[in-house]
Protein backbone atom coordinates (compact mmCIF):
# COMPACT_ATOMS: atom_id res chain seq x y z
CA UNK A 1 0.00 0.00 0.00
CA UNK A 2 1.08 3.68 -0.63
CA UNK A 3 1.63 5.04 2.62
CA UNK A 4 0.17 8.49 1.33
CA UNK A 5 -2.95 6.94 0.23
CA UNK A 6 -3.97 6.37 3.80
CA UNK A 7 -6.01 9.39 5.60
CA UNK A 8 -5.02 11.00 1.85
CA UNK A 9 -3.52 14.62 3.18
CA UNK A 10 -2.65 16.40 -0.06
CA UNK A 11 -0.84 19.66 1.88
CA UNK A 12 2.31 17.59 2.89
CA UNK A 13 3.23 16.53 -0.46
CA UNK A 14 5.17 20.07 -0.61
CA UNK A 15 6.98 19.19 2.60
CA UNK A 16 7.83 15.82 1.92
CA UNK A 17 11.64 14.98 1.60
CA UNK A 18 13.09 13.96 -1.77
CA UNK A 19 14.77 10.31 -1.52
CA UNK A 20 17.63 11.90 -2.95
CA UNK A 21 18.26 13.18 0.26
CA UNK A 22 16.65 10.72 2.44
CA UNK A 23 18.43 7.27 0.93
CA UNK A 24 21.40 8.13 1.94
CA UNK A 25 23.77 6.13 4.39
CA UNK A 26 24.94 9.18 6.14
CA UNK A 27 21.70 9.74 7.05
CA UNK A 28 19.78 6.10 7.25
CA UNK A 29 22.98 5.96 9.69
CA UNK A 30 21.72 8.84 12.11
CA UNK A 31 18.23 7.42 12.60
CA UNK A 32 16.22 7.70 15.43
CA UNK A 33 13.34 5.53 16.86
CA UNK A 34 10.12 7.38 16.67
CA UNK A 35 6.03 6.81 17.74
CA UNK A 36 6.11 4.92 14.53
CA UNK A 37 8.71 2.25 15.82
CA UNK A 38 7.33 -1.22 15.60
CA UNK A 39 7.39 -1.53 19.16
CA UNK A 40 5.43 1.48 19.44
CA UNK A 41 2.94 0.36 17.67
CA UNK A 42 2.48 -3.28 19.44
CA UNK A 43 2.54 -0.67 22.74
CA UNK A 44 -0.18 1.49 22.10
CA UNK A 45 -2.44 -1.17 20.09
CA UNK A 46 -2.65 -3.85 23.47
CA UNK A 47 -3.44 -0.97 25.44
CA UNK A 48 -5.95 0.76 23.08
CA UNK A 49 -7.41 -2.91 22.91
CA UNK A 50 -7.12 -3.96 26.07
CA UNK A 51 -5.05 -6.90 25.61
CA UNK A 52 -4.42 -8.96 29.11
CA UNK A 53 -1.52 -10.17 30.04
CA UNK A 54 -0.39 -13.22 32.78
CA UNK A 55 2.07 -16.04 33.48
CA UNK A 56 -0.17 -19.28 34.05
CA UNK A 57 2.82 -21.46 34.68
CA UNK A 58 6.07 -20.90 36.14
CA UNK A 59 8.27 -24.23 36.63
CA UNK A 60 11.11 -22.78 38.12
CA UNK A 61 13.44 -24.54 40.47
CA UNK A 62 16.20 -23.03 42.94
CA UNK A 63 18.62 -23.00 40.64
CA UNK A 64 16.88 -21.22 37.95
CA UNK A 65 16.33 -24.35 35.57
CA UNK A 66 13.05 -24.38 34.11
CA UNK A 67 9.97 -23.17 32.05
CA UNK A 68 7.62 -20.72 32.08
CA UNK A 69 4.51 -19.36 29.88
CA UNK A 70 3.48 -15.68 29.55
CA UNK A 71 0.55 -15.22 27.29
CA UNK A 72 -0.98 -12.25 25.50
CA UNK A 73 -4.89 -12.56 25.03
CA UNK A 74 -6.46 -9.93 22.77
CA UNK A 75 -9.96 -9.58 21.59
CA UNK A 76 -9.93 -12.08 18.63
CA UNK A 77 -6.53 -14.56 19.63
CA UNK A 78 -4.03 -15.79 22.48
CA UNK A 79 -0.34 -15.74 21.76
CA UNK A 80 1.94 -17.30 24.54
CA UNK A 81 5.58 -16.86 24.93
CA UNK A 82 7.16 -20.07 26.39
CA UNK A 83 10.34 -19.47 27.93
CA UNK A 84 12.77 -21.80 28.86
CA UNK A 85 15.59 -21.08 31.70
CA UNK A 86 19.15 -22.97 31.70
CA UNK A 87 22.07 -22.94 33.85
CA UNK A 88 24.81 -22.13 31.81
CA UNK A 89 28.23 -22.32 32.41
CA UNK A 90 30.05 -19.10 32.11
CA UNK A 91 32.92 -20.05 29.90
CA UNK A 92 29.88 -21.36 27.42
CA UNK A 93 28.34 -17.75 26.99
CA UNK A 94 28.72 -16.10 23.75
CA UNK A 95 27.10 -14.12 21.99
CA UNK A 96 28.33 -15.32 18.49
CA UNK A 97 26.01 -17.17 15.69
CA UNK A 98 27.75 -20.17 16.39
CA UNK A 99 26.99 -20.31 19.77
CA UNK A 100 25.34 -23.64 20.87
CA UNK A 101 24.39 -22.83 24.37
CA UNK A 102 22.38 -20.19 25.82
CA UNK A 103 21.08 -18.92 29.39
CA UNK A 104 17.13 -18.64 27.99
CA UNK A 105 15.52 -20.07 24.95
CA UNK A 106 12.27 -18.83 23.76
CA UNK A 107 9.37 -19.28 21.38
CA UNK A 108 6.15 -17.49 20.53
CA UNK A 109 2.89 -20.32 20.10
CA UNK A 110 0.05 -19.49 18.38
CA UNK A 111 -2.44 -19.90 20.73
CA UNK A 112 -2.21 -21.67 24.46
CA UNK A 113 0.41 -24.73 24.68
CA UNK A 114 -0.82 -27.88 26.31
CA UNK A 115 1.71 -30.15 28.61
CA UNK A 116 2.18 -31.92 25.61
CA UNK A 117 2.72 -28.58 23.42
CA UNK A 118 5.37 -27.55 26.64
CA UNK A 119 7.31 -31.03 26.39
CA UNK A 120 7.37 -30.87 22.87
CA UNK A 121 9.19 -27.25 22.53
CA UNK A 122 11.40 -27.98 25.64
CA UNK A 123 13.24 -30.98 23.65
CA UNK A 124 13.73 -28.81 20.54
CA UNK A 125 13.57 -24.75 21.59
CA UNK A 126 16.54 -24.94 23.92
CA UNK A 127 19.01 -26.38 20.47
CA UNK A 128 17.65 -23.74 18.46
CA UNK A 129 18.82 -23.99 14.90
CA UNK A 130 19.31 -28.07 15.88
CA UNK A 131 15.96 -28.29 16.91
CA UNK A 132 12.89 -28.24 15.13
CA UNK A 133 9.73 -26.22 15.59
CA UNK A 134 6.26 -26.70 14.32
CA UNK A 135 3.77 -24.59 12.19
CA UNK A 136 2.29 -23.73 15.57
CA UNK A 137 5.22 -21.70 16.70
CA UNK A 138 5.59 -18.36 15.21
CA UNK A 139 8.88 -17.10 16.63
CA UNK A 140 12.52 -18.27 17.75
CA UNK A 141 14.77 -16.54 20.09
CA UNK A 142 17.18 -17.01 22.75
CA UNK A 143 19.00 -14.52 25.21
CA UNK A 144 22.58 -14.48 27.80
CA UNK A 145 22.44 -12.79 31.17
CA UNK A 146 24.82 -9.49 31.21
CA UNK A 147 27.77 -10.68 33.03
CA UNK A 148 28.21 -7.60 34.66
CA UNK A 149 24.58 -6.70 35.79
CA UNK A 150 22.41 -9.59 36.22
CA UNK A 151 24.16 -11.04 39.61
CA UNK A 152 24.79 -7.31 40.99
CA UNK A 153 20.74 -7.13 40.82
CA UNK A 154 20.64 -10.57 42.21
CA UNK A 155 23.27 -10.07 45.35
CA UNK A 156 21.78 -6.70 46.01
CA UNK A 157 17.69 -7.67 45.80
CA UNK A 158 18.40 -11.21 48.26
CA UNK A 159 20.19 -8.62 50.55
CA UNK A 160 17.10 -6.67 50.83
CA UNK A 161 18.67 -3.93 48.31
CA UNK A 162 18.60 -2.38 45.33
CA UNK A 163 21.11 -2.71 42.61
CA UNK A 164 23.55 0.56 41.92
CA UNK A 165 21.80 3.04 40.68
CA UNK A 166 24.81 3.77 38.38
CA UNK A 167 24.92 -0.22 37.72
CA UNK A 168 21.91 -0.18 35.93
CA UNK A 169 22.42 2.56 33.58
CA UNK A 170 25.39 1.75 32.07
CA UNK A 171 24.46 -1.99 31.02
CA UNK A 172 20.84 -1.02 30.79
CA UNK A 173 19.36 -4.41 30.36
CA UNK A 174 19.50 -7.90 32.63
CA UNK A 175 19.71 -10.36 29.40
CA UNK A 176 20.33 -9.20 25.61
CA UNK A 177 18.93 -11.91 22.31
CA UNK A 178 20.90 -13.17 20.07
CA UNK A 179 18.61 -13.68 17.52
CA UNK A 180 14.72 -13.61 16.97
CA UNK A 181 13.61 -15.64 13.84
CA UNK A 182 10.59 -15.48 12.27
CA UNK A 183 8.77 -16.20 9.18
CA UNK A 184 9.19 -19.71 8.72
CA UNK A 185 12.75 -20.47 9.88
CA UNK A 186 13.41 -23.84 11.37
CA UNK A 187 9.97 -25.39 10.63
CA UNK A 188 7.54 -22.19 12.35
CA UNK A 189 4.71 -20.38 10.53
CA UNK A 190 5.64 -18.37 7.41
CA UNK A 191 4.72 -15.39 7.37
CA UNK A 192 1.23 -15.94 5.27
CA UNK A 193 -0.14 -17.91 8.12
CA UNK A 194 -0.46 -14.49 10.01
CA UNK A 195 -0.28 -11.56 7.18
CA UNK A 196 -4.11 -11.08 7.54
CA UNK A 197 -4.61 -10.91 11.05
CA UNK A 198 -5.50 -7.47 12.15
CA UNK A 199 -3.48 -7.35 15.81
CA UNK A 200 -0.85 -7.78 13.67
CA UNK A 201 -0.97 -5.34 11.14
CA UNK A 202 2.51 -3.75 10.77
CA UNK A 203 5.79 -5.05 10.07
CA UNK A 204 7.76 -7.62 12.95
CA UNK A 205 4.98 -7.41 15.78
CA UNK A 206 5.36 -11.31 16.67
CA UNK A 207 9.03 -10.70 17.13
CA UNK A 208 8.20 -7.24 19.22
CA UNK A 209 6.08 -9.45 21.48
CA UNK A 210 8.43 -11.95 22.32
CA UNK A 211 11.13 -9.11 22.58
CA UNK A 212 8.90 -7.69 25.04
CA UNK A 213 7.48 -10.09 26.95
CA UNK A 214 11.28 -11.72 27.28
CA UNK A 215 11.83 -8.33 28.99
CA UNK A 216 9.08 -9.35 31.59
CA UNK A 217 11.05 -12.52 31.96
CA UNK A 218 14.28 -11.31 32.44
CA UNK A 219 12.31 -9.46 35.80
CA UNK A 220 10.79 -12.32 36.76
CA UNK A 221 14.30 -14.99 37.02
CA UNK A 222 16.18 -12.47 38.69
CA UNK A 223 13.84 -11.65 41.01
CA UNK A 224 12.98 -15.57 41.87
CA UNK A 225 16.87 -16.38 42.00
CA UNK A 226 17.02 -13.39 44.32
CA UNK A 227 14.44 -14.76 46.88
CA UNK A 228 16.04 -18.02 46.48
CA UNK A 229 18.77 -16.50 47.53
CA UNK A 230 17.58 -14.44 50.58
CA UNK A 231 14.86 -15.96 51.10
CA UNK A 232 12.50 -13.61 52.97
CA UNK A 233 15.25 -10.99 53.24
CA UNK A 234 14.89 -10.70 49.16
CA UNK A 235 12.86 -7.37 47.71
CA UNK A 236 11.56 -7.10 43.86
CA UNK A 237 13.15 -4.41 41.65
CA UNK A 238 12.15 -0.88 42.91
CA UNK A 239 9.32 -0.04 39.90
CA UNK A 240 11.49 3.08 38.70
CA UNK A 241 14.83 0.75 38.40
CA UNK A 242 12.93 -1.53 36.42
CA UNK A 243 11.19 0.93 34.23
CA UNK A 244 14.55 1.82 32.78
CA UNK A 245 15.85 -2.21 32.36
CA UNK A 246 14.95 -2.70 28.48
CA UNK A 247 15.98 -5.99 26.56
CA UNK A 248 19.59 -5.95 25.13
CA UNK A 249 20.19 -7.05 21.75
CA UNK A 250 23.45 -8.24 20.06
CA UNK A 251 23.35 -8.37 16.39
CA UNK A 252 25.77 -8.76 13.54
CA UNK A 253 26.51 -8.22 9.82
CA UNK A 254 23.41 -10.36 9.10
CA UNK A 255 21.17 -7.94 9.41
CA UNK A 256 22.57 -5.14 7.29
CA UNK A 257 21.37 -6.71 3.77
CA UNK A 258 17.59 -6.84 4.73
CA UNK A 259 17.00 -3.60 3.46
CA UNK A 260 18.55 -3.79 0.27
CA UNK A 261 16.51 -7.08 -0.16
CA UNK A 262 13.06 -5.82 0.69
CA UNK A 263 13.00 -3.19 -1.61
CA UNK A 264 9.19 -2.76 -1.04
CA UNK A 265 9.02 -3.55 2.42
CA UNK A 266 12.16 -0.03 2.92
CA UNK A 267 9.86 2.33 0.83
CA UNK A 268 7.03 1.68 3.04
CA UNK A 269 8.60 2.10 6.36
CA UNK A 270 10.27 5.14 4.85
CA UNK A 271 7.34 6.54 2.86
CA UNK A 272 5.32 6.52 6.40
CA UNK A 273 8.26 8.27 8.39
CA UNK A 274 8.84 11.11 5.57
CA UNK A 275 4.65 11.24 5.09
CA UNK A 276 4.67 11.34 9.22
CA UNK A 277 7.47 14.84 8.95
CA UNK A 278 5.54 16.53 5.98
CA UNK A 279 2.15 16.41 7.84
CA UNK A 280 3.99 18.16 10.62
CA UNK A 281 5.45 20.58 8.77
CA UNK A 282 2.05 21.09 6.57
CA UNK A 283 0.48 22.40 9.82
CA UNK A 284 -0.19 26.12 9.65
CA UNK A 285 0.07 26.14 13.58
CA UNK A 286 1.79 25.07 16.60
CA UNK A 287 -1.09 24.21 19.08
CA UNK A 288 -0.29 24.66 22.52
CA UNK A 289 -0.54 21.11 23.47
CA UNK A 290 1.88 19.70 20.78
CA UNK A 291 4.08 22.79 21.72
CA UNK A 292 3.84 21.41 25.25
CA UNK A 293 4.15 17.77 24.00
CA UNK A 294 7.36 18.79 22.02
CA UNK A 295 9.21 20.34 24.76
CA UNK A 296 8.65 17.50 26.87
CA UNK A 297 9.86 15.06 24.23
CA UNK A 298 13.29 17.28 23.54
CA UNK A 299 13.90 17.09 27.39
CA UNK A 300 12.98 13.41 27.28
CA UNK A 301 16.14 13.18 24.15
CA UNK A 302 18.40 15.48 26.07
CA UNK A 303 18.02 13.11 29.32
CA UNK A 304 18.71 9.81 27.03
CA UNK A 305 21.45 11.21 24.93
CA UNK A 306 23.44 12.18 28.30
CA UNK A 307 22.85 8.55 29.15
CA UNK A 308 23.83 7.57 26.06
CA UNK A 309 27.43 6.22 25.86
CA UNK A 310 29.39 4.23 23.20
CA UNK A 311 33.69 3.53 22.83
CA UNK A 312 33.29 3.34 19.24
CA UNK A 313 34.58 6.19 17.18
CA UNK A 314 32.31 7.42 15.65
CA UNK A 315 28.88 6.95 17.63
CA UNK A 316 31.33 8.78 20.55
CA UNK A 317 31.63 11.89 17.25
CA UNK A 318 28.13 11.81 16.89
CA UNK A 319 26.94 11.70 20.35
CA UNK A 320 29.05 15.01 21.28
CA UNK A 321 27.28 16.37 17.80
CA UNK A 322 23.57 15.25 19.17
CA UNK A 323 24.23 16.60 22.55
CA UNK A 324 25.24 19.82 21.59
CA UNK A 325 22.33 19.95 18.70
CA UNK A 326 19.93 19.07 21.61
CA UNK A 327 20.89 22.09 23.55
CA UNK A 328 20.84 24.21 20.70
CA UNK A 329 17.75 22.67 20.18
CA UNK A 330 16.38 24.23 23.24
CA UNK A 331 17.99 27.86 23.23
CA UNK A 332 16.48 27.97 19.53
CA UNK A 333 12.80 27.04 20.75
CA UNK A 334 12.80 28.61 23.95
CA UNK A 335 10.44 31.47 23.01
CA UNK A 336 9.37 29.62 19.82
CA UNK A 337 6.47 29.50 17.92
CA UNK A 338 6.32 33.25 17.17
CA UNK A 339 3.04 34.70 16.73
CA UNK A 340 3.73 35.42 12.70
CA UNK A 341 5.15 32.47 11.84
CA UNK A 342 2.57 30.89 9.13
CA UNK A 343 3.69 27.16 9.41
CA UNK A 344 5.99 27.13 12.50
CA UNK A 345 6.53 23.32 12.25
CA UNK A 346 7.99 23.72 9.30
CA UNK A 347 9.82 26.61 10.42
CA UNK A 348 11.94 24.65 12.87
CA UNK A 349 12.44 22.20 10.52
CA UNK A 350 13.86 24.26 8.09
CA UNK A 351 16.35 25.98 10.49
CA UNK A 352 17.73 23.02 11.44
CA UNK A 353 18.61 21.76 8.25
CA UNK A 354 20.70 24.77 8.28
CA UNK A 355 22.14 24.87 12.15
CA UNK A 356 22.28 21.20 13.26
CA UNK A 357 24.07 18.54 12.23
CA UNK A 358 22.65 15.06 10.44
CA UNK A 359 22.12 13.25 13.78
CA UNK A 360 20.89 16.40 14.99
CA UNK A 361 18.11 16.46 12.11
CA UNK A 362 17.11 13.19 12.73
CA UNK A 363 16.46 13.32 16.44
CA UNK A 364 13.99 16.79 15.74
CA UNK A 365 12.35 14.36 13.03
CA UNK A 366 11.82 11.95 16.26
CA UNK A 367 10.84 14.68 19.10
CA UNK A 368 8.20 16.97 16.28
CA UNK A 369 6.56 13.66 15.77
CA UNK A 370 5.58 12.73 19.29
CA UNK A 371 2.99 14.99 19.86
CA UNK A 372 1.27 14.21 16.93
CA UNK A 373 -0.08 10.98 17.20
CA UNK A 374 -3.47 11.77 16.27
CA UNK A 375 -1.97 13.66 12.76
CA UNK A 376 0.02 10.16 12.53
CA UNK A 377 -0.55 6.90 14.06
CA UNK A 378 -2.61 5.61 11.43
CA UNK A 379 0.10 5.50 9.06
CA UNK A 380 1.92 2.46 10.90
CA UNK A 381 -1.07 0.29 9.25
CA UNK A 382 0.64 0.69 5.87
CA UNK A 383 4.46 -0.10 6.68
CA UNK A 384 3.86 -4.01 5.70
CA UNK A 385 4.39 -4.42 2.17
CA UNK A 386 2.64 -7.12 -0.33
CA UNK A 387 6.10 -7.51 -2.36
CA UNK A 388 4.38 -10.30 -4.36
CA UNK A 389 2.42 -7.89 -5.66
CA UNK A 390 5.60 -5.49 -7.49
CA UNK A 391 7.52 -8.63 -8.34
CA UNK A 392 5.96 -9.53 -12.00
CA UNK A 393 8.01 -8.08 -14.41
CA UNK A 394 6.37 -6.03 -17.36
CA UNK A 395 7.94 -7.70 -20.32
CA UNK A 396 6.19 -4.84 -22.32
CA UNK A 397 8.02 -2.17 -21.75
CA UNK A 398 10.75 -0.87 -23.87
CA UNK A 399 14.48 -0.35 -23.50
CA UNK A 400 14.55 3.43 -24.62
CA UNK A 401 11.69 3.21 -21.55
CA UNK A 402 13.64 1.41 -18.70
CA UNK A 403 16.62 3.55 -20.02
CA UNK A 404 14.55 6.92 -19.32
CA UNK A 405 13.74 4.86 -15.90
CA UNK A 406 16.99 3.96 -15.31
CA UNK A 407 18.35 7.43 -15.97
CA UNK A 408 15.97 9.08 -13.64
CA UNK A 409 15.93 6.92 -10.77
CA UNK A 410 19.82 5.57 -10.71
CA UNK A 411 21.66 8.75 -11.65
CA UNK A 412 23.36 8.54 -8.06
CA UNK A 413 24.78 5.00 -9.33
CA UNK A 414 25.79 5.51 -13.19
CA UNK A 415 28.53 8.12 -12.15
CA UNK A 416 30.28 5.89 -9.86
CA UNK A 417 33.57 4.42 -11.51
CA UNK A 418 33.59 1.23 -11.09
CA UNK A 419 37.02 0.31 -12.45
CA UNK A 420 38.36 2.69 -9.05
CA UNK A 421 39.48 -0.56 -6.07
CA UNK A 422 38.01 1.88 -3.96
CA UNK A 423 34.88 1.59 -5.88
CA UNK A 424 34.25 -1.94 -5.87
CA UNK A 425 36.53 -2.94 -2.60
CA UNK A 426 34.50 -5.53 -0.79
CA UNK A 427 31.72 -7.95 -2.15
CA UNK A 428 28.91 -9.36 0.04
CA UNK A 429 28.77 -13.39 0.44
CA UNK A 430 26.85 -16.19 2.15
CA UNK A 431 29.12 -17.93 5.16
CA UNK A 432 28.74 -21.95 3.87
CA UNK A 433 28.80 -22.88 7.68
CA UNK A 434 26.19 -20.58 9.28
CA UNK A 435 24.24 -19.39 6.22
CA UNK A 436 24.47 -15.67 7.48
CA UNK A 437 25.42 -12.65 5.27
CA UNK A 438 29.17 -11.83 5.76
CA UNK A 439 31.09 -9.25 3.86
CA UNK A 440 34.52 -9.82 1.97
CA UNK A 441 37.80 -7.49 0.87
CA UNK A 442 37.56 -8.61 -2.94
CA UNK A 443 41.76 -7.62 -3.55
CA UNK A 444 42.19 -9.56 0.20
CA UNK A 445 40.11 -12.39 0.56
CA UNK A 446 38.71 -15.16 -1.97
CA UNK A 447 35.50 -15.61 -2.59
CA UNK A 448 34.16 -12.72 -4.89
CA UNK A 449 32.73 -15.29 -7.18
CA UNK A 450 29.92 -16.17 -4.44
CA UNK A 451 29.13 -12.68 -4.69
CA UNK A 452 25.55 -11.66 -3.62
CA UNK A 453 23.81 -9.35 -5.79
CA UNK A 454 23.78 -6.33 -3.15
CA UNK A 455 25.76 -3.65 -4.70
CA UNK A 456 22.56 -2.46 -6.75
CA UNK A 457 24.31 0.49 -8.05
CA UNK A 458 27.11 -1.44 -10.05
CA UNK A 459 24.13 -3.63 -11.26
CA UNK A 460 22.49 -0.19 -12.50
CA UNK A 461 24.85 0.33 -13.83
CA UNK A 462 25.32 -2.49 -15.99
CA UNK A 463 21.95 -2.64 -17.01
CA UNK A 464 22.28 0.65 -18.41
CA UNK A 465 25.66 -0.10 -20.30
CA UNK A 466 23.51 -3.21 -21.61
CA UNK A 467 20.75 -1.48 -22.68
CA UNK A 468 22.76 1.40 -24.58
CA UNK A 469 23.50 -0.75 -27.21
CA UNK A 470 20.42 -2.31 -27.87
CA UNK A 471 17.65 -0.95 -30.19
CA UNK A 472 14.94 1.20 -28.17
CA UNK A 473 11.94 -0.01 -29.55
CA UNK A 474 12.93 -3.98 -27.76
CA UNK A 475 10.63 -5.20 -25.44
CA UNK A 476 12.21 -6.18 -22.00
CA UNK A 477 10.87 -9.54 -22.60
CA UNK A 478 13.14 -9.89 -25.69
CA UNK A 479 15.96 -8.13 -23.89
CA UNK A 480 15.72 -10.29 -20.86
CA UNK A 481 15.88 -13.67 -23.18
CA UNK A 482 19.28 -12.60 -24.45
CA UNK A 483 20.92 -11.40 -20.91
CA UNK A 484 18.87 -13.10 -18.28
CA UNK A 485 21.42 -11.79 -15.39
CA UNK A 486 19.80 -8.49 -15.62
CA UNK A 487 16.41 -9.88 -14.63
CA UNK A 488 16.89 -8.79 -10.75
CA UNK A 489 18.15 -5.44 -11.94
CA UNK A 490 14.80 -4.77 -14.20
CA UNK A 491 12.58 -5.79 -12.15
CA UNK A 492 13.85 -3.19 -9.42
CA UNK A 493 13.69 -0.42 -11.97
CA UNK A 494 10.41 -1.11 -12.66
CA UNK A 495 9.26 -1.23 -9.07
CA UNK A 496 11.10 2.10 -8.31
CA UNK A 497 9.00 4.21 -9.85
CA UNK A 498 6.12 3.46 -7.62
CA UNK A 499 8.07 3.00 -4.81
CA UNK A 500 10.52 6.02 -4.48
CA UNK A 501 12.40 5.42 -1.04
CA UNK A 502 12.90 1.70 -2.45
CA UNK A 503 16.84 2.10 -2.89
CA UNK A 504 19.58 3.17 -0.70
CA UNK A 505 21.09 5.75 -2.85
CA UNK A 506 25.05 4.69 -1.93
CA UNK A 507 27.53 2.58 -3.41
CA UNK A 508 27.00 -0.94 -0.83
CA UNK A 509 30.84 -2.37 -2.11
CA UNK A 510 32.49 1.30 -1.36
CA UNK A 511 35.75 1.01 0.75
CA UNK A 512 34.30 3.76 3.21
CA UNK A 513 30.64 1.82 2.95
CA UNK A 514 29.89 1.16 6.93
CA UNK A 515 27.16 -1.74 7.35
CA UNK A 516 26.27 0.05 10.61
CA UNK A 517 24.69 2.36 9.00
CA UNK A 518 21.87 0.23 7.39
CA UNK A 519 21.94 -1.68 10.76
CA UNK A 520 20.81 1.79 12.55
CA UNK A 521 17.93 2.93 10.18
CA UNK A 522 16.85 -1.20 10.42
CA UNK A 523 17.10 -1.01 14.10
CA UNK A 524 15.49 2.97 14.55
CA UNK A 525 12.21 0.97 12.78
CA UNK A 526 12.55 -1.65 15.34
CA UNK A 527 12.47 1.22 17.99
CA UNK A 528 15.72 0.66 19.62
CA UNK A 529 18.08 3.35 21.40
CA UNK A 530 21.33 3.63 22.96
CA UNK A 531 22.61 2.43 19.61
CA UNK A 532 26.86 1.61 20.44
CA UNK A 533 28.43 -0.25 17.49
CA UNK A 534 31.50 -2.45 18.62
CA UNK A 535 32.94 -2.31 15.03
CA UNK A 536 31.55 -1.72 11.46
CA UNK A 537 29.76 -4.59 11.12
CA UNK A 538 28.27 -5.60 15.22
CA UNK A 539 26.26 -3.26 17.37
CA UNK A 540 24.54 -3.55 20.74
CA UNK A 541 21.10 -1.67 21.49
CA UNK A 542 18.43 -2.15 23.94
CA UNK A 543 14.47 -2.71 22.84
CA UNK A 544 11.15 -1.19 25.63
CA UNK A 545 13.58 0.73 27.49
CA UNK A 546 11.96 3.17 29.85
CA UNK A 547 8.51 1.63 28.53
CA UNK A 548 6.36 -0.36 30.84
CA UNK A 549 5.69 -4.09 31.32
CA UNK A 550 2.87 -6.26 30.36
CA UNK A 551 2.63 -6.78 34.65
CA UNK A 552 2.61 -3.15 34.90
CA UNK A 553 -0.83 -3.30 32.40
CA UNK A 554 -2.55 -6.20 33.98
CA UNK A 555 -0.58 -6.74 38.13
CA UNK A 556 -3.26 -9.59 38.85
CA UNK A 557 -1.54 -11.67 36.67
CA UNK A 558 1.40 -12.07 38.60
CA UNK A 559 0.06 -12.30 42.01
Amino acid sequence: MDCASLNPFPEAAAFRRSPSEVMRLERMGCAHPTRLSFLRTLLRRVMDQGWVFDRPVWDVDQAGVGRAVYRAIGPDRTYSLVAFSHDLPDEMRSDRVIATAWDATFTMFDGEPTQDDLDRLQANVPLQEAGRISRKELSLSRANRSVRLFEHVIDRLAAGQQPDADEVEAVGYLMRTTAVYGSGKFGAADLTTIAERPELNAPFQVEMMSVWLTRQFTVDITEHLAHVRGGDRAVRLDPVIKRTLGVGNSTGLGMAPFLVRHPVLLNNWMMAREEALARVRAQSNAQPDRVSGFRKALSDAQENAAKWTSTHPIQVTKLDALRRDLAQLADHTRDWPTTNEPHPWDALWRWAEVELSIEGQEALLSIILEPHGDLIDGLAECMIADEQAAFRLDGSMTVAELMDRLERYYDWALDIDFDQPENAARFWYVSEEKLEPRLGDRFEEDGAALEQPLCIARLAKDLHTELAVQPGETPIAAFLLAHPEHRLMVRRAQVVQRHPYAEVRDNLIAAEMLPIDLMRCKLAFFGASRFDPRSDKWVRISLFQGLPYPSDLCPEGWA
